[in-house]
């Protein structure tokens, strides 16, 4: 799974490498290390007009546009790509509202016998952006104010990383961007570009202080006391 996950670029910045058309309007703080479920992320989806992207300020966990209330979203985080096609909860967005989210790396935990979960930030080894294949919906109801909310889909990970975790972001290279964002790409093409990431990461151990979503600075970066 993906539970937490850093984002530190200015938004200036993905401006910029994502080529984004549309002006920037709310977003969530620049340099974020502990970024959790029902926090506000950056994303990068087709502009209103279709012509175009646009970087967005979307809320972590997806509220189908079905769902009685907002509250549902933070069960809905991530969203499985063997499954994502077809679960009723994600189906819909997988079709047509997709997004990518943008951060520099994520964290998964390594249960080590005797002495409880180990954190890891996983980043890529050159230290650019990563891109996770994400979907998006935006909840209405009359006399609430709309709520746009977002998932991020996770694959198998790595060999590599499977030491730590068997879960990874399914993690989108640039060629593949264009695909995941055009309405019209097919839903076969789609599943293909979601596999374990071909680019290679670092996994690292860092401070269980990031255990604690009251944390969010870049001490949640430190290296481990242990492994």
């Amino acid at each position: 799974m993906c539970g937490r996950f850093t984002q530190t670029r200015p938004w200036a910045e993905l401006v910029e490498l994502y080529r984004i058309t549309e002006p920037v309007t709310a977003r969530p703080p620049e340099r974020r290390y502990n970024i959790a479920p029902t926090d506000d992320v950056a994303v990068v989806r087709r502009s209103q007009s279709g012509h175009g992207r646009e970087l967005s300020s979307l809320r972590w966990g997806l509220v189908p546009a079905w769902s009685k209330g907002p509250g549902a979203g933070a069960r809905m985080i991530n969203a499985r790509a063997e499954t994502v096609a077809v679960k009723p909860g994600f189906r819909a967005a997988f079709r047509a509202r997709r997004c990518l989210v943008i951060a520099d790396g994520f964290y998964e935990w390594q249960v080590l016998p005797g002495r409880g979960k180990q954190p890891y930030h996983i980043a890529a080894a050159d230290g650019g952006p990563l891109a996770f294949a994400g979907l998006w919906e935006r909840w209405c109801r009359a006399g609430a104010p709309p709520v746009e909310t977002c998932a991020i889909i996770t694959t198998a990970a790595t060999d590599a990383l499977r030491t730590v975790h068997d879960r990874m972001p399914a993690i989108l290279p640039w060629a593949a961007h264009d695909a995941w964002l055009d309405p019209d790409t097919t839903a076969n093409h789609l599943v293909d570009l979601l596999k374990p990431a071909s680019e290679a990461l670092d996994a690292r151990p860092v401070s269980r202080r990031l255990n604690n979503v009251r944390f969010d600075d870049v001490t949640c970066l430190e290296p481990a006391a242990y492994a």
